[in-house]
């Protein structure tokens, strides 16, 4: 009996643990440099969700050649940053549709502040341009088939920014400081 109380400290060899918690800690090491890397990655990805972001500002606002009010496809925000968009055969920088769809969305936040702050400087007509514009885009928004992750929750945000626009016209028509839809046919 005494022998085989002896003999079983001696059946776990204490190396395997050794080895096991060599390989944790190496596995900690690989995870940090790969969370590194990712806060880069995401860093790169906001800068280019800004760059685009402007672009479409710019693009609306009547800039790069196009009437005011235009939306610049994916393809027209690539040329300009002279970036490839939507790229599947190969591993290189792109625009994604994605990130141009997060982009726009970045645009109807951006124009919601633009036609509370058109009131405040007198322009009473940009509000009804702005909120035909994102009523549109609200459409199309609604049409696509966004699964259930951040592009989705933040589509769905896009309902609160109609909303304000559509606070925005709607207290300058109770001030009679826009035409009523009657008055503009009839001019």
């Amino acid at each position: 009996m005494a022998a085989i109380e002896n003999a079983a400290p001696d059946m776990v060899d204490p190396a395997i643990f050794e080895r096991l918690q060599q390989n944790i800690d190496d596995d900690a090491h690989v995870r940090e440099e790969l969370r590194d890397i990712l806060q880069k990655l995401e860093r790169q990805g906001m800068s280019l969700l800004y760059a685009i972001t402007i672009i479409l500002f710019c693009v609306w606002l009547g800039g790069g050649g196009k009437p005011q009010g235009s939306l610049p496809t994916i393809e027209e925000v690539g040329s300009t940053l002279k970036v490839p968009t939507n790229v599947k055969d190969r591993d290189t920088f792109h625009i994604t549709t994605e990130e141009y769809l997060h982009a726009l969305i970045s645009l109807i936040e951006e124009l919601a502040r633009l036609a509370v702050n058109s009131v405040t400087l007198g322009d009473y007509q940009r509000p009804l341009q702005i909120s035909k514009f994102v009523k549109d885009i609200h459409a199309g928004f609604q049409i696509l088939n966004l699964k259930n992750d951040s592009l989705r929750r933040r589509s769905d945000s896009i309902k609160y920014s109609v909303k304000k626009i559509e606070d925005v016209v709607y207290d300058l028509s109770l001030r009679n400081l826009v035409p009523s839809p009657q008055e503009s046919r009839m001019e």
